[in-house]
């Protein structure tokens, strides 16, 4: 009867010479995609919901200390960022062929990426640490050389300063974490990683009140309760992780053994390092041009910084949405051209990219709706909070563009084009918008938001030119079939040497 049904409104609207078929046809056509991108979006939302919720709790309970300690919390945040998102990039490389080990059967394979995702992730936490040690005062002090009407930034140097010390302990648990995380996602289980992440989020959320407060009887820590918490919650996340993963060794079988030895062979480790290389790099760039550009507002006073700080706490956890869906695109891009199915990649590839921007005009829509409700959360000034509401509607009316953005970087990536991606990514920001704003900051009258604004709409033009580079399929390439030209040649050249 739907069948009927179906074919009925398609002879009618044929017969009206209708464009409404052609879209009717489409959408037949095209849902199994989105559909597809939808399922696999939907748990990387979870997981990254889950972690940026922690960022939102400890801007919530630290928004009811004040003015001077939410701006401390969102500096010190701006160079945790940076470590992140260094701890990302440098496990993306080796988590590429983890995958791929684990799609060939290669236990062992498996079990050297997670080893050298080891040695990555402890030379990040090491080198960060003794970054942050030394150099974290005058890092912390670059967002200062503003005046904010209201803000002594003294006082709101030493409350990034005390933040900033208590966190430098959670930088080895949030590593280890993401090498178990990553290593679990590549070999198919996703539901511990995010199990994990509910609990610490439960933990911060908890902690965050007794320790930011003092109830209960727990010592009243202010913004060093805040780290505390997140610190606690860090440890406890990868501690669950960690027993639940070894406990389950009949299924994660590269965990048998696994700590019998930690040297990989420089036959493994090389070519992994060499390949995720660019990955760190852009990772590393990128995330330091954002702590950059945050710095250049932090010239037009503090009280934009504790604006910022307040628009990032929710768009970051709606932008979440756009993210994993460029994840997703990636992951079936990829597939496609491992499949050797071209053609289907490169017409897939834009179909979804519009998708997801139009996805995020129902994001824009929510933001705004929410721009003037949301910063009144926070006990600061008025200005600070008007700031919070342009902020949020500036971000919130470039999400589509973002959107966009997203899937169209993730599908020049799924071609292995890691040096296009490097130029497109983290080049751009640091020859385009970081030198405009820096001019626009300290050489013109132009209020912030204005400038804000502008350096938004700068990513318009990497969408024209990422649309043009999709468009000229200069991205697809069969990885896979590559890779299995590679091994053949390796087997050929041991069994000489045998």
């Amino acid at each position: 009867m739907r069948e009927v049904r179906h074919k009925a409104v398609l002879i009618m609207l044929k017969s009206k010479g209708s464009l409404a078929v052609r879209m009717v046809y489409r959408m037949n056509n095209n849902n199994t995609i989105y559909k597809k991108a939808i399922q696999l979006a939907i748990p990387m939302m979870i997981q990254s919901g889950i972690t940026n919720a922690v960022g939102l709790v400890d801007n919530l309970m630290v928004g009811g200390l004040g003015t001077e300690s939410i701006t401390a919390v969102s500096i010190a945040g701006q160079l945790i960022f940076v470590f992140n998102l260094a701890i990302f990039g440098g496990l993306s490389g080796p988590g590429i062929y983890g995958a791929q080990y684990y799609g060939q059967g290669n236990t062992e394979g498996v079990r050297n990426i997670f080893r050298l995702k080891w040695w990555v992730a402890c030379f990040c936490v090491i080198l960060g640490t003794l970054i942050f040690i030394f150099g974290g005062t005058f890092l912390l002090k670059r967002y200062l050389t503003g005046e904010g009407t209201e803000i002594d930034p003294e006082l709101t140097l030493f409350y990034s300063k005390q933040y900033l010390d208590i966190m430098l302990i959670g930088f080895l648990p949030f590593a280890i974490t993401q090498v178990y995380a990553g290593s679990l996602r590549e070999t198919g289980e996703s539901m511990k990683p995010m199990v994990a992440g509910i609990l610490s989020v439960l933990v911060d959320v908890v902690f965050n009140y007794l320790l930011i407060y003092g109830k209960f009887g727990f010592p009243r820590l202010e913004v060093r309760g805040a780290a505390a918490a997140t610190v606690l919650s860090r440890f406890v996340e990868l501690a669950a992780l960690v027993i639940w993963a070894h406990a389950d060794r009949k299924k994660h079988t590269f965990l048998q053994g696994i700590y019998r030895r930690l040297l990989v062979p420089v036959s493994v480790a090389g070519p992994v390092l060499l390949k995720g290389l660019p990955i760190f790099i852009n990772e590393f760039l990128w995330a330091a041009g954002i702590a950059v550009l945050t710095q250049c507002y932090s010239k037009r006073g503090l009280d934009v910084i504790a604006g910022l700080n307040i628009s990032n706490a929710i768009c970051n956890l709606l932008n979440v949405v756009f993210i994993a869906l460029g994840s997703a695109v990636g992951i079936l891009i990829g597939q496609m051209l491992g499949a050797n199915e071209l053609e289907r990649a490169k017409k897939d590839s834009v179909r979804l990219m519009w998708f997801t921007g139009f996805l995020c005009i129902g994001l824009t829509v929510v933001l705004i709706a929410i721009s003037g409700v949301f910063p009144k959360a926070y006990d600061t000034s008025e200005t600070v909070r008007n700031y919070g509401t342009q902020f949020i509607i500036v971000t919130a009316l470039f999400f589509p563009i973002q959107g966009f953005l997203n899937s169209l970087y993730f599908t020049l990536r799924s071609g292995g084009k890691t040096v296009i991606t490097f130029l497109f990514d983290s080049v751009y920001s640091w020859v385009i918008s970081v030198p405009v704003a820096l001019a626009l900051c300290n050489y013109t009258g132009l209020p912030i938001l204005a400038i804000y604004t502008i350096i938004q709409s700068l990513d318009i033009l990497k969408v024209i030119v990422g649309y043009i580079l999709i468009k000229a399929g200069i991205w697809i390439t069969n990885l896979a079939e590559e890779v299995s030209v590679e091994d053949a040649d390796t087997a050929e050249t041991i069994h000489a040497q045998r």
